[in-house]
């Protein structure tokens, strides 16, 4: 059992909720203050985690400096992939609507949850920005912090030298957050098994069908994306084979189905971009480690699904500001991800609590996370693949063409 990974021991704590409810019905919701205190736990690293995390992402994109040309199309790219990710996740949620198959009134709610007061969109941009840091961290405002983060860690960048001893704080900082994060997460098998349980003895298995359909919904953007998006930039802006790129992909799918790291996967991915696809070494090395770290298309592309399927589930609907702020929220957030197992379960938790929406469902998104998680790594790291031979074939054809007026001088 202590040799099996994380989301393997998540999905044996969501089985065994399930069975806990079955057995014991309604007497299943005893366990529920484990379920609570897994919840507190997740909330209680938030606001340092992401703080943390978004600064010391950035403040480690400082070698761009030396890669001006290649280090701004890289992240241009992922960045680019990451919005239309999160823009495909929520187009897909609106569609199939993961979380209508139940209502409030269905799940016999013992408090009714208020939805937050509606906002323009240029309310929302306005409320993005703090007036006092010190009350947003007070509050647990993340969207303030993270505005807040990305100007610090601009700023540290920028400053170059004279900000090492700070920058070291921060990484060690992160670092700290990501190991007390794992920690956090080692519990993550009882507490899912704890709200599993008190969920079914509450609401019922009519539950399951909205699960399965999130799964369903997931996995139909991530294909979109796939096969769709990428496919796109392959071919009108790499200007290569399509089924050349997906044959050398599908050497890595395997290993990203089964490790769900992109990290993990990286020695191999360099390999294959490199013989397969003909990638210089200087820019695979450049990019694939970025992407690694900050190029999460799958993560984007569920979070704006795991905030509408609350909200449908709750009866909410969110407004075209409000699903704006979510796409947003989830580029920023999956960029600024933990590389660590269970991480996603975490950013979850911030968007949701970020948008007002409750918490008390994600024992059930955590517990499907494992299967989920396959299909993003994927996504994840063939993204890394498109927008790295993306970025070569560019610099390609831009040596190529400037060679040309010698070709023709010398002939003439």
């Amino acid at each position: 059992m202590f040799n099996l990974s994380l989301g393997t021991k998540v999905l044996i704590g969501f089985a065994a909720g399930i069975l806990i409810a079955l057995i014991f019905k309604e007497k299943a919701v005893v366990i529920k203050p484990l379920g609570d205190l897994f919840l507190n736990l997740i909330l209680m690293i938030v606001v340092p985690l992401v703080f943390f995390s978004i600064i010391s992402g950035i403040t480690s994109m400082d070698n761009f400096s030396r890669l001006k040309s290649i280090g701004g199309k890289v992240i241009l790219f992922y960045i680019t992939t990451t919005v239309i990710a999160g823009t495909i996740g929520l187009f897909v949620a609106n569609i199939i609507r993961p979380g209508n198959g139940v209502t409030l009134s269905q799940l016999n709610m013992t408090e009714e949850v208020v939805k937050p007061e509606q906002q323009s969109i240029v309310d929302t941009i306005l409320s993005m920005f703090p007036r006092n840091i010190f009350q947003a961290f007070v509050e647990g405002n993340l969207m303030q912090i993270i505005v807040f983060s990305i100007f610090m860690g601009i700023a540290i960048v920028l400053l170059g030298e004279k900000a090492n001893t700070l920058k070291q704080v921060i990484n060690n900082g992160a670092e700290v957050m990501s190991k007390v994060t794992e920690i956090v997460m080692k519990f993550s098998p009882i507490g899912v098994a704890a709200l599993i349980a008190t969920t079914f003895a509450q609401y019922g298995s009519m539950i399951l069908g909205s699960i399965t359909t999130l799964i369903i919904a997931d996995y139909v953007g991530l294909v979109i994306i796939c096969f769709g998006v990428y496919a796109f930039m392959i071919k009108f802006i790499a200007k290569t084979s399509i089924k050349d790129f997906y044959k050398a992909a599908l050497k890595i799918w395997p290993l990203t189905l089964s490790t769900t790291s992109s990290s993990g996967t990286l020695p191999y991915t360099m390999s294959v971009v490199e013989k397969d696809l003909g990638v210089p070494n200087s820019i695979a090395k450049f990019s694939l480690p970025i992407g690694a770290t900050i190029n999460m298309d799958g993560a984007a592309n569920f979070y704006p699904m795991a905030v509408l399927f609350v909200s449908q589930l709750y009866g909410f609907n969110l407004t075209l500001s409000e699903q704006i702020t979510v796409v947003l929220l989830a580029t920023l957030l999956s960029i600024g991800s933990p590389g660590i197992p269970g991480g996603g379960i975490v950013m979850v938790t911030i968007l949701l609590t970020t948008m007002g929406l409750p918490i008390e469902i994600m024992g059930i998104i955590a517990g499907i996370y494992r299967i989920i998680d396959m299909g993003h790594t994927t996504l994840n790291v063939t993204g890394d693949m498109v927008c790295t031979l993306a970025v070569s074939k560019i610099e390609e054809r831009k040596a190529l063409k400037s060679n040309i007026p010698n070709n023709q001088t010398s002939a003439g």
